[in-house]
């Protein structure tokens, strides 16, 4: 039989891997997840859904690194090409938004469909030093995609080397 000491030595252990866990866990998800935040233009019935489906939510990303460039997919359903506003400061690609509400009314045995996630904020670091007055971005499909060159220090060059 345990003593109250052993016992409670397993329960901090436990305690510790069980924090550790957690630490790990928003390490790696703290970049994904988003805070979406109700627009204050909104008034009466729209200020209501926009409060109640506000919060956080993921916007997925990827980021592709190549010999010239870094490449950066965001998908962000629902918006409009003006919706964003997209800048480099220092290491980070920094994306902002909005989205607007989406109401959908229907009447007989159809239901009400609403959308309203507000404004978002998404800090994407960057692995490269890039030429952000040279980066372009194109939004298609849901997916907004952007393309920032690398600087020619951060360039990759292929030097081959004969063998003999």
């Amino acid at each position: 039989m345990a003593t109250f000491q052993q016992l409670r030595q397993g329960v901090a252990n436990a305690w510790d891997t069980i924090s550790e866990g957690w630490r790990h866990l928003y390490r790696r998800a703290a970049g994904a997840i988003t805070r979406f935040i109700p627009h204050k233009g909104e008034t009466g019935e729209n200020r209501e859904i926009a409060v109640r489906s506000s919060g956080w939510g993921v916007l997925a990303a990827e980021v592709f690194d190549d010999d010239d460039q870094v490449i950066v997919r965001l998908e962000a359903p629902g918006l409009e090409r003006e919706d964003f506003d997209i800048e480099v400061f220092e290491d980070t690609l920094i994306i902002r938004g909005e989205k607007r509400l989406t109401r959908e009314r229907n009447e007989g045995r159809y239901h009400v469909l609403e959308c309203a996630y507000g404004r978002f904020e998404r800090a994407i670091p960057l692995p490269a030093e890039v030429e952000a007055d040279r980066a372009s971005a194109r939004y298609r499909n849901g997916v907004l995609r952007i393309e920032l060159p690398k600087t020619a220090s951060q360039r990759r060059h292929r030097i081959e080397v004969n063998v003999k």
